[in-house]
């Protein structure tokens, strides 16, 4: 889900992340990788994996695998009581 395959005739494969405004995130290079490793990555990512094509996607995934990325977390600013605040659960994107 929210995954597609773009074949480009004499391109190395990379994965690109998009954000949700399609602004690019990150390229990972995947000619080294066999097919296991990149079904592992996807997963780690937090893509999800449908049964069949035509199955439904939970809801939690709707927008999966909108996770922020370490080096795109703006960097947490003490309180006034200087505690830092508590962090987004994982399944919460910050832009949602």
């Amino acid at each position: 889900h929210n995954l597609e395959m773009k074949h480009l005739p004499g391109a190395d494969p990379e994965l690109v992340l998009l954000s949700h405004q399609y602004e690019e995130l990150e390229r990972i290079p995947l000619s080294d990788m066999t097919r296991e490793e990149i079904n592992q990555l996807v997963q780690e990512l937090g893509f999800y994996r449908k049964e069949t094509p035509d199955a439904p996607v939970p809801e939690e995934f709707q927008f999966a695998p909108a996770k922020p990325l370490p080096t795109l977390l703006p960097p947490q600013a003490p309180t006034a009581d200087g505690k830092t605040p508590p962090k987004h659960d994982k399944e919460e994107h910050p832009d949602l």
